[in-house]
């Protein structure tokens, strides 16, 4: 199987420089990992920044500046999470969906050029080829997001030992996370929220 994985990847060199080929236009207004970018919000709108970043294999703050770039373009949209005003989902502008169009038909181009000099027969063949992979590597991409999902949440602090009642704060020696300020009171005034 080693042998076959270094053929195929020795043959889909061409492929990608003609793919490559329209993302590499110097009237581009983007880097290549901008353009990655861009692509991974075109097929999963409103991916928050975290998802974002785990799909670049980057850490967020990398993420983010990558972000601060496009908005800056009018290429992206930063949104609050209407539950979790912390999350923050990312959305193409309509100028971002155009430059993606126009490359795509770029590309379109690009590929055409190259299969009108095969035969019918390997144009299908090929076609065949290159959705079996497609579909194989979506069922990889599957099985791995749901062993992500089966990994156990951690569990919430307990903080059932933090003083109910308001006092001195804790100190860092004893271990114990620092308390604000008075501690919550209910209505009926028992020190239980």
């Amino acid at each position: 199987m080693a042998d076959l994985a270094v053929a195929v990847e020795a043959a889909v060199g061409p492929l990608l420089d003609v793919l490559d080929s329209a993302r590499n236009d110097p009237r581009l207004p983007v880097s290549a990992t901008q353009f990655r970018v861009l692509t991974i919000l075109a097929r999963r709108p409103g991916l928050n920044l975290g998802g974002l970043a785990e799909a670049l294999d980057v850490v967020p703050s990398s993420a983010s500046r990558l972000c601060d770039r496009l908005a800056a373009t009018g290429l992206l949209t930063r949104a609050p999470d209407r539950h979790d005003r912390r999350e923050v989902h990312l959305t193409l502008t309509s100028t971002a969906v155009n430059l993606l169009e126009d490359l795509r038909q770029q590309r379109v181009v690009a590929i055409e050029t190259v299969l009108t000099k095969m035969p019918a027969g390997s144009r299908r063949a090929l076609l065949r080829s290159l959705t079996a992979f497609a579909l194989a590597s979506e069922g990889l991409m599957a099985e791995a997001a749901k062993a992500v999902e089966a990994i156990p949440q951690e569990p919430a602090p307990v903080t059932e030992d933090l003083p109910l009642q308001p006092g001195p704060a804790p100190t860092p020696a004893d271990g114990l996370p620092r308390h604000p300020g008075p501690a919550p009171t209910s209505a009926d005034g028992l020190g239980v929220a």
